[in-house]
């Protein structure tokens, strides 16, 4: 049986606060699957397990602005 999924949903919005210079290029290449590059960016994605471990591997380097 197939689960309909919600009509709206539900968004993270994450903000870049740290530097990706001197940091592991897997650390980077996350950052870079965010939609996060520079300083300061601010991205509103998906509440989905692989985004929430995307951003659980850079917790050092960025924020959470919005749970929404």
């Amino acid at each position: 049986m197939k689960v309909m999924a919600d009509k709206k949903q539900k968004t993270i919005t994450v903000e870049q606060i740290g530097s990706p210079i001197r940091r592991p290029k897997d650390q980077r290449a996350t950052l870079i699957g965010l939609g996060l590059n520079k300083m300061h960016r601010r991205r509103t994605l998906p509440d989905t397990p692989q985004v929430r471990g995307m951003i659980r591997k850079v917790s050092h380097l960025v924020r959470i602005v919005d749970e929404g």
